[in-house]
């Protein structure tokens, strides 16, 4: 299983795939280029401020989500030690730490969106996909999320869903949500 402080957060079955198979994880040129413009971004000596971006294209990159392997490599580039990987991708809720599905809804549940209803929000989205918060569907379309305020509390209940956020969230907009992320997914197949 390795030696990596993360190893408990990753699904059994990806543990089981790495005692069996070497994972290579190497961003291609134009992404090492690009981590070379968001590290010279920041002045001698301060390249640790390049983690969170760079994190972000890991996250891209490799998946939507970030293994040890990922992170050590995010390590290894910046010349940072794992943990100081580890410590920043498990404290930001922006970062998954196991495989989601294309679609991520991030429910916020802050006072002011719970206020409006976004307990109920996200029963329904359990309830409507058949998972729980934390959990993918069965076809690998959609995961839950619950997050800390998004920014937008004057249209609440809302989630963010890739980079945009939906707001004022009813069941019936759920509905249509997840109407049209299948019907992209079925487009952008």
């Amino acid at each position: 299983m390795g030696n990596h402080y993360l190893d408990y957060l990753v699904t059994p079955v990806i543990i089981y795939i790495n005692l069996f198979k070497e994972i290579k994880v190497e961003f291609s040129d134009d992404k090492l280029k690009k981590v070379d413009e968001i590290v010279a971004r920041y002045p001698e000596g301060k390249h640790k401020s390049a983690l969170l971006p760079v994190l972000h294209l890991a996250q891209d990159e490799f998946g939507g989500w970030l293994s040890a392997e990922v992170m050590d490599y995010v390590a290894s580039l910046l010349k940072l030690e794992p943990i100081e990987v580890y410590e920043v991708a498990t404290f930001y809720s922006m970062y998954n730490l196991k495989p989601v599905g294309r679609f991520m809804f991030e429910v916020c549940q802050t006072g002011p969106c719970m206020l409006r209803g976004s307990d109920q929000i996200i029963d329904y989205i359990k309830q409507k996909l058949n998972i729980g918060v934390g959990e993918t569907t069965t076809d690998g379309l959609f995961s839950l999320k619950t997050v800390e305020c998004l920014g937008a509390c004057g249209y609440a209940p809302m989630m963010q869903l890739g980079k945009h956020f939906r707001e004022h969230l009813t069941p019936e907009k759920v509905d249509a949500i997840i109407e049209e992320c299948r019907q992209n997914a079925a487009t952008n197949n």
